[in-house]
């Protein structure tokens, strides 16, 4: 029997849906870390927009299934630190009424990770093999900065990267304006945080823009590319995983 810890993979909606490249770059860095991975077929959203909207049956359901889908791994793993958040934070909150699922609620928020900090602090890794040739910078996104609590671990790792030239924003901290449901809600002042974080990555002469965040990218590149910015948008688990995928916003 194997010795490696068993991991499980929540992909997400927006990487599955959208860039699944993201969760094959996941799978690659989580074996390289020494890792058994795992994506089990019956995840499905985590149910923050549903909590986000203040459907909390909706987000209490969807949080049943997952816990029912990962309770089994030594540890769930997201390329996400929005929906790493939603489970290790709010899943006790919307199962708080729940006494027969809260406990199994709070232990599986004690064994999630945001993907890179997990490969960073749990796994050790230190470097990476990868290559990029191109002068590029980070965008923290919220919930893996202020939930998950990940900020120098991409950094660390992207530091390693062979070709890579990495600038800091003036305000890597900031939101990029799309939140989920606030840039539904509020689309003028979510552009408007767009357009003040894009002039922020244009004044620092990157061609890539990287992030840990599927939401924030889509939604920086797509008004990027509406507005003929020439920035390249990838994941960090892309990047890091050496794969040479098109960027986001490209034809």
């Amino acid at each position: 029997m194997s010795s490696k810890p068993r991991v499980g993979l929540f992909v997400t909606c927006l990487v599955d849906l959208m860039r699944p490249s993201v969760g094959f770059a996941a799978v690659t860095l989580l074996e390289q870390s020494g890792c058994a991975v795992f994506v089990p077929e019956a995840q499905t959203c985590c149910g923050q927009p549903a909590w986000n909207g203040g459907a909390d049956k909706d987000a209490a359901a969807l949080a049943r299934a997952v816990v029912d889908a990962f309770e089994t791994f030594d540890y769930v793993v997201v390329p996400s630190g929005s929906c790493g958040g939603m489970i290790k934070l709010h899943y006790v909150e919307a199962l708080r009424d729940d006494p027969a699922n809260l406990p199994r609620a709070k232990a599986l928020a004690a064994k999630t990770h945001e993907l890179v900090s997990f490969l960073v602090n749990v796994r050790g890794m230190k470097a990476t093999a990868a290559h990029c040739e191109a002068r590029a910078c980070y965008h923290t996104s919220c919930s893996s900065l202020r939930e998950m609590k990940v900020k120098d671990e991409p950094r660390q790792l992207l530091n390693t990267v062979a070709g890579l030239q990495l600038s800091e924003l003036k305000e890597p901290e900031v939101c990029c304006g799309f939140g989920g449901l606030f840039s539904v809600k509020y689309p003028g002042i979510s552009e408007r945080m767009a357009d003040d974080k894009i002039a922020d990555i244009r004044s620092t002469g990157a061609e890539l823009l990287v992030g840990p965040d599927l939401g924030c990218l889509l939604h920086l590149a797509g008004r990027m590319e509406r507005q003929g910015v020439p920035v390249k948008v990838r994941h960090i688990a892309e990047v890091l995983a050496d794969m040479h995928d098109p960027a986001l916003g490209e034809p």
